[in-house]
């Protein structure tokens, strides 16, 4: 899957005009953009968890995301759930801020293709 590898350290950073493009198989068409909303959804959630220290939460939600991301295609989205679950582990909210920052930046940029 192309534009999935290695989120977590990826270049170019947060910001960048480059898509990132991921081949997806036509079976799941209908539940992606689902999956993808409800991501978008997830992000709101992480921050209002994190103003309220609420880790226990936020490692559930990266529990999630590591668990669910790869089975819809999205190997960067488990990535960064799986780091996101282990910074709410530490209670490390700078890293938390990070991957939450990681998992926007993936979610504007990304163009699923359907083959």
């Amino acid at each position: 899957m192309q534009g999935t590898t290695n989120m977590i350290g990826q270049t170019p950073g947060p910001g960048s005009p480059e898509p990132i493009t991921v081949h997806i198989g036509a079976d799941l068409q209908d539940i992606v953009p689902t999956f993808l909303a409800n991501r978008r959804n997830d992000l709101h959630t992480i921050r209002t968890a994190l103003a309220e220290k609420d880790f226990d939460a936020i490692g559930i939600l990266g529990h999630r995301m590591k668990g669910d991301g790869g089975g819809y295609g999205f190997q960067a989205i488990s990535e960064i759930g799986g780091a996101m679950e282990m910074a709410a582990g530490r209670r490390d909210q700078p890293a938390i801020e990070r991957y939450t920052a990681q998992l926007e930046d993936f979610l504007i940029r990304v163009t699923v293709m359907y083959r």
